[in-house]
């Protein structure tokens, strides 16, 4: 019964996705919400099976232990979008990427149960968050494309919670344990950050002065640069 709205900005042709795919940086979102959003919807298609395999849980309690770490994730999401908007999302993604594969590769040694859970938590959490520092990046970049780039990065957070399950399904069958695939992810969020970190050079030089500002842009060099002045103090 609802009316819509009186304001309804003209429809999207074809053409305006083509555009938007000829900008780098709708490629670089895709990416980075392939680590968040694909690694929350990854990780909650495949946790109850880790439970039940790794620690030998019934399926019903493998659920529950499962949707006690997915709630951490879907509820923490606005979260990180309220951080975003005071810190910037750049910055929170940044600490979110490293935070996350910190947190993988405590879990890839496969701890115990009542350790293993509350690090699930925590990791669930922060790519919850990063789904919120992900979106409070787009408008910046798009401000007048958000609702087609905002459909592209979101079929590429599906695309991503596809490859990680897959990823660990076929280390659990070449190795017979999960350590090997939780690793490598570990190593891939370490990796994917490092990446964020240089393409605040490019956005810097790129986007204007505004944008940088509410995004919370930095490159590398400034972080080089503010880490020799907290030695040096």
């Amino acid at each position: 019964m609802a009316k819509d709205s009186p304001k309804r900005p003209p429809r999207p042709a074809w053409r305006d996705y083509v555009a938007v795919f000829e900008q780098a940086d709708t490629g670089w979102f895709c990416f980075f919400y392939c680590f968040t959003f694909g690694g929350f919807v990854g990780l909650a298609s495949f946790l109850t099976l880790f439970f039940h395999d790794q620690y030998h849980l019934a399926k019903v309690r493998a659920g529950d232990f499962t949707t006690i770490v997915v709630i951490a994730g879907s509820f923490l999401r606005p979260v990180g979008g309220w951080i975003s908007d005071r810190i910037g999302g750049y910055r929170l993604l940044l600490g979110l990427l490293a935070g996350v594969g910190c947190c993988l590769a405590a879990i890839s040694s496969l701890p115990a149960l009542p350790i293993v859970v509350p690090l699930l938590f925590l990791c669930m959490g922060m790519l919850g968050m990063g789904n919120g520092a992900v979106f409070q990046l787009v408008p910046q970049r798009f401000a007048k494309q958000v609702g087609v780039v905002t459909g592209l990065v979101g079929a590429a957070g599906g695309f991503g919670g596809f490859l990680l399950p897959s990823l660990l399904g076929a280390m659990k069958d070449r190795t017979g344990e999960y350590r090997g695939g939780l690793l490598i992810f570990a190593i891939a969020y370490v990796v994917a950050g490092g990446i964020l970190l240089l393409r605040g050079t490019a956005w810097m030089r790129n986007w204007d002065e505004a944008s940088v500002s509410r995004a919370g842009v930095f490159c590398y060099r400034d972080l080089a640069r503010s880490l020799v002045a907290a030695d040096e103090s």
